[in-house]
């Protein structure tokens, strides 16, 4: 079985330090990295099989996901 999830610590583990400061001092990206998490977590078991949805509802989630880390990653590129 292959790796379903793209945990934010491991797509940028330059910015581990970052990740935590930003986590625990900045509320916005604390939301933005806990909605990540939960919409990752979702697409994880749809391509897991755990969960059956439409393949529309599974793209949809996934640009979701994009346009996610997108965002968290211009918190962290801009500290």
């Amino acid at each position: 079985m292959g790796d379903f999830h793209h945990d934010i610590g491991h797509e940028f583990p330059e910015f581990r330090d970052r990740i935590h400061d930003l986590k625990t001092g900045n509320a916005h990206f604390a939301r933005l990295y806990d909605e990540y998490h939960q919409v990752d977590k979702a697409i994880a078991r749809i391509e897991q099989e755990i969960e059956p949805t439409t393949d529309e509802h599974a793209e949809e989630l996934k640009r979701q996901r994009l346009k996610l880390k997108d965002e968290i990653f211009g918190m962290l590129r801009a500290g």
